[in-house]
């Protein structure tokens, strides 16, 4: 529904209105959760920014996991000294692309009061 919002326009009567919110669940913007601990006692190293596009943010989860798979590919045709190069940039494009999904589910929590009331999903 809504909150009811008085609309006041000099010259013309006082109108109700009820502004009109995306539908429960409605992904619109990333929040801040940190990420990439490398459990080394201390706190993440970094965080997604709050407040990006969903679709933007999508898009660069999307290209963190191409990104991965390609890795992942080359570690497996590249046995040797660049392998675990290969396989640690395989882990943080996947941890980013995490971070980033992570970012919107929790965005779309704090936009929906009965779903962080009845515990999330």
């Amino acid at each position: 529904m809504g909150d009811l919002r008085v609309c006041r326009v000099p010259g013309f009567p006082v109108l109700q209105t009820r502004a009109q919110l995306p539908p429960a669940g409605t992904i619109l913007k990333t929040v801040t959760p940190p990420f990439g601990s490398c459990d080394a006692g201390h706190e993440p190293l970094f965080a997604v920014r709050a407040g990006i596009n969903a679709e933007d943010a999508l898009v660069h989860a999307s290209l963190f996991l191409k990104c991965a798979v390609d890795t992942a590919y080359a570690a497996t045709e590249c046995p040797g000294a660049h392998e675990k190069g290969l396989i640690w940039s395989t882990m943080h494009s996947i941890e980013t692309a995490q971070a980033i999904i992570n970012a919107l589910l929790d965005g779309a929590e704090g936009m929906n009061p009965e779903r962080k009331a009845n515990g999330g999903l």
